[in-house]
This record gives structure tokens, sequence and C-alpha cells, in this order.
């Protein structure tokens, strides 16, 4: 299916991580409206929890870009996906960008769960880089 830049678009980092995706974006989109969402796993359960949301009031009218460079579990994504919805975000406008994704938990989850979304990662592999975070942040 073919995608194409349309004004009105506007992208949600997954923090922390999903930071590590603007610039590259905001270089060649500067006048993207952003948003930003932190979703940590809690220690005990392991489930995801949403700790902050900030969006454009106007999100429910634009097609999102969410970006999570790590996608394992599928998790993450999927409560921040459920936090767009109660904030009137269709999943299919919904286009979840990725550097690495796992086949069969990850996407899978996801697609479970929302199939409307559109995953665009660049690699899928059985086991995700966790330490990418790390990595980029100089924090391991």
């Amino acid at each position: 299916k073919y995608e194409r830049f349309e004004r009105g678009n506007c992208r949600i980092s997954i923090m922390r991580s999903g930071e590590a995706m603007e610039q590259g974006l905001r270089d060649c989109c500067r006048s993207i409206r952003i948003g930003k969402i932190l979703i940590q796993s809690d220690e005990e359960t392991q489930r995801a929890k949403v700790y902050y949301a900030k969006f454009p009031p106007d999100i429910y009218r634009r097609k999102v870009l969410l970006m999570y460079p790590i996608l394992s579990t599928g998790n993450t994504v999927i409560e921040a996906v459920k936090v767009l919805v109660e904030h009137g975000v269709q999943p299919s406008v919904t286009i979840l960008l990725s550097l690495f994704s796992t086949p069969h938990e990850g996407a899978k989850s996801i697609i479970q769960e929302f199939p409307e979304i559109t995953i665009l990662t660049t690699e899928v592999h059985p086991v995700a880089p966790t330490h990418f975070g790390q990595k980029y942040f100089g924090t391991d």
C-alpha cells in the first residue's frame, strides 16, 4: 500500500527511546506537530502502564506517526494505541515507525489487537536489540 506524506500529520514519541527518532523526522518535516507519551512496565506485574501523555488538541483529525524504535513484545505500543484511541485517533490512521521488530511477538500481538494499524520497520529479527536506547543515550 502506498502512503504519502500529507499536511496535518503529527508525530508521537513513546518516551524515552522513541525520542531517538525525532531528529531525523524533524530534519525532513520541520512543521510537524508533536506529542509524547511515557509508558513503563510495572516491576511486579510486567504490565505496561501509561504515566504521561501530551498530544496536540486536534489529534483526532490527524494521521499519527507513532515512533518506537525497538518493538519486542508489543505491549508498550498496544498501550500507546489505546491512549490514542481514547483521544479519538483511529488505528487506521496510525503508522508505527520502528527500526527493529520481532515477528512473532511484537508485530503479531499489535496486529491482533489493532488489525487496521500500519507498521513500518527496517528489520524483522527473532531477537530485538534491547540495548538500543542505552547506546543512543550513552547510558549503558
